[in-house]
């Protein structure tokens, strides 16, 4: 099977939030593996901040639509949790701020995709 086939099959066989999940769970296992670099290895330290902004920054957009459909409240979340970890990634960089509140907050976004937690 080709590579695109095979892309093709897995969007179809995921749900948006299940894709969303996996995309969550890559950029924050980039994130844990920048962390845990040297300081000196910028490069792989920017890479990974800079993918987990995109990632904000296109939630961020999407709730900016009007046709979004989900709450205004939860969308006006979304756009400042965006503005939030911009300023923090900038902080990152600086040496000011440690990756874990990244982490944490896209640890806490799987957590709120992976839906409820299994009763006992």
């Amino acid at each position: 099977m080709s590579l695109q086939a095979y892309k093709t099959a897995a969007t179809r066989a995921e749900s948006p939030r299940e894709m969303e999940y996996r995309l969550f769970g890559q950029v924050t296992r980039a994130l844990m593996d920048a962390a845990a670099t040297e300081k000196t290895d910028i490069a792989k330290r920017i890479d990974a901040l800079d993918w987990n902004r995109r990632v904000w920054s296109t939630l961020s957009t999407a709730c900016s639509d009007p046709s979004n459909g989900m709450s205004h409240a939860v969308r006006a979340q979304i756009i400042s949790l965006d503005l939030f970890i911009s300023r923090h990634s900038s902080a990152v960089m600086r040496g000011e701020e440690d990756f874990e509140t990244l982490i944490d907050i896209n640890r806490m976004i799987m957590q709120g995709l992976a839906g409820p937690s299994p009763t006992a």
